[in-house]
């Protein structure tokens, strides 16, 4: 009996216990992933520029495009015409009429209510534009 205990105690071990190591990976991944939710931030965190002002003419933009500018009060100007979320499906129709199925660049101040951007982007696909586009600095 003591010749077989000799003989295991000088054998090598051949084979290399994960446990350990599975364990101390699924911690960090565990502590990874709390970190990630603390530090992303939520939604969408755009900053959009703050045209309180009604002066659209910018020398870098397309002719062509279909310009539409909201300012902080909700008034809106679709190519320098002004109108409100009632008459803006007609204006914007008469645009697409005038100009083809352009790009619409839609340039919003921050302060400008949500349900007048949503109410563009509703005329805007009534009148057959597709391409929409928010303006930002």
């Amino acid at each position: 009996m003591s010749l077989l205990s000799a003989q295991q105690e000088s054998d090598v071990m051949a084979e290399i216990n994960i446990t350990p190591f599975t364990d101390v990976l699924l911690v960090l991944l565990i502590i990874f992933m709390i970190l990630a939710a603390i530090l992303a931030p939520p939604g969408f965190e755009k900053q959009l520029p703050n045209h309180s002002n009604n002066n659209t003419t910018n020398q870098n933009q397309n002719k062509k495009d279909i310009n539409v500018v909201v300012n902080d009060k909700g008034v809106i100007f679709v190519d320098a015409t002004k109108t409100d979320t009632v008459g803006i499906y007609r204006v914007m129709y008469d645009a697409m009429r005038k100009k083809g199925h352009q790009h619409v660049s839609i340039t919003a101040d921050t302060k400008a209510p949500y349900g007048v951007i949503i109410r563009i982007l509703d005329a805007a696909q009534e009148a057959g534009l597709e391409d929409v586009g928010f303006v930002t600095s």
